[in-house]
């Protein structure tokens, strides 16, 4: 029982230091000090020192003799290397949906691109940017592949800040909506073909958006 209770405070404490590091609370270079952190959190150093070894694991912090655990983060070429990576991915998970994919998982799709729709039209990005996540989930889970779903979901994560710049324009809101709804009419029609091209294009979209947004000046806004 107390080893169950101390996995799930080092992994409690493991999502949230590692949402704070992709979403810029902690910087590349920052330490990271196990007492403050437990403080902080209310938890002993123990699942925070866990949650730290798992964080070095993913190469998100680097621990150095001395001086112990800092952060190195997600750069720009990592999200580039990420979207790119995707861009791959993403086509052949889309494809597995085609496939797979049970009625329940389209009604929740088609649902999210619905509300989705209704939020850009209100200017709620903060909605918008949840449901662009919440629909990539679905398809990923609709390829009833775990290992592919595990590893688009971390993937997903890491560009968070990229995301949120991609999203908050406009145009590319709605025109990433749109293209929800053809990856959907096409899982829905089992379009394996169609549906691994559009989910391929629509990654390559996202980071055309981004290098027009000039991606290294905007993520340099979003962390001062």
């Amino acid at each position: 029982m107390m080893e169950t209770q101390r996995t799930s405070l080092r992994d409690q404490v493991f999502q949230k230091l590692r949402k704070d590091i992709l979403n810029g609370k902690y910087q590349a270079g920052d330490e990271l000090v196990e007492n403050t952190l437990g403080k902080e959190m209310g938890v002993s150093r123990t699942p925070v020192r866990e949650a730290i070894r798992q964080l070095e694991l993913e190469g998100l912090v680097q621990l150095i003799p001395n001086k112990g655990a800092v952060v190195n983060g997600i750069s720009v070429k990592d999200m580039e290397d990420i979207f790119s990576i995707r861009s791959r991915l993403e086509g052949l998970c889309a494809g597995w949906a085609a496939k797979y994919r049970t009625e329940e998982e389209l009604e929740e799709m088609e649902e999210v691109i619905y509300m989705s729709r209704f939020h850009a039209g209100k200017e709620h990005y903060e909605q918008v940017l949840e449901l662009d996540t919440r629909f990539h989930e679905l398809m990923y889970e609709a390829s009833h592949s775990r290992i592919l779903a595990h590893t688009l979901g971390d993937f997903h994560q890491y560009v968070q800040k990229a995301r949120k710049i991609s999203i908050t324009s406009r145009v590319r809101s709605r025109k990433s909506n749109e293209e929800h709804g053809m990856i959907l009419e096409a899982i829905r029609a089992q379009d394996v073909a169609r549906v691994e091209t559009l989910a391929t294009q629509h990654i390559l979209n996202t980071i055309k958006n981004l290098e027009n947004c000039g991606l290294d000046a905007a993520l340099e806004k979003t962390t001062t």
